[in-house]
């Protein structure tokens, strides 16, 4: 019998399939015996790419942070940090919105992941040059993981029902639209996301004024005319 001209199996194959399992029926779905099930193999076979399951799931998990956008840290980019920050931001949480069941393996950290360690050497790599103090930049960018994977990890607005009976005016005086929320669901949690990321974008402007910038104009010039 000729060899077929593809192997029958690979990383990328076992990766498509486990990530299509993940996004339609949770991380739960996702053993060796329902992988080798769905790629018409048998389930050792799957251990000449991946040790074990936590190893496929990792793999699903950086397959989603390549998707981010990371163009706006590029030193010739000319965005500045804020504005890098903040396209940054809603790249990384389309991305998980679309996939929104690994969010618990994400929000976990990028761990030995190459992709995800590229998204928090490009964040800190930015803040750095911007400016801020190595420890601060590592803040910043623990700071934001924990916004953008706390948002995608649910929907507020999805976490009302659509009974306007469940919603007794006695009971709760303030909740007479709450049953409209689930519907509007997208335009609630864009802008509540929207609104939390320029509060924080806000904040962290407020200690670059007074902190980086301010350390710099506070320095004076050495003798020789050079900076220190």
């Amino acid at each position: 019998m000729a060899r077929p001209r593809k192997p029958l199996l690979s990383r990328d194959r076992i990766v498509t399939t486990a990530a299509a399992l993940v996004d339609a029926e949770g991380l739960e779905a996702v053993s060796t015996r329902r992988l080798a099930a769905e790629l018409g193999v048998s389930g050792p076979s799957l251990y000449n790419h991946f040790r074990t399951k936590d190893e496929i799931l990792d793999a699903v998990a950086d397959s989603v942070s390549a998707q981010v956008d990371l163009s706006m840290f590029d030193e010739g980019d000319g965005r500045d940090w804020r504005t890098a920050l903040h396209d940054w931001a809603l790249s990384y949480r389309a991305a998980l919105t679309e996939h929104p069941n690994v969010v618990p393996v994400l929000a976990r950290g990028p761990g030995r992941r190459p992709a995800g360690l590229r998204v928090a050497d490009a964040v800190f790599g930015a803040m750095v040059r911007a400016g801020w103090p190595p420890a601060q930049a590592t803040r910043i960018g623990a700071l934001m993981r924990y916004f953008i994977t706390g948002s995608a990890l649910g929907s507020f607005a999805r976490g009302f029902v659509d009974d306007e009976a469940a919603y007794d005016p006695a009971d709760y005086p303030h909740l007479g639209q709450a049953h409209l929320l689930a519907e509007r669901q997208e335009e609630v949690d864009e802008g509540a996301f929207e609104t939390g990321l320029r509060a924080l974008l806000d904040g962290l402007a407020m200690q670059y004024e007074t902190g980086v910038r301010g350390a710099w104009a506070a320095r004076q010039p050495s003798s020789d005319g050079s900076w220190p």
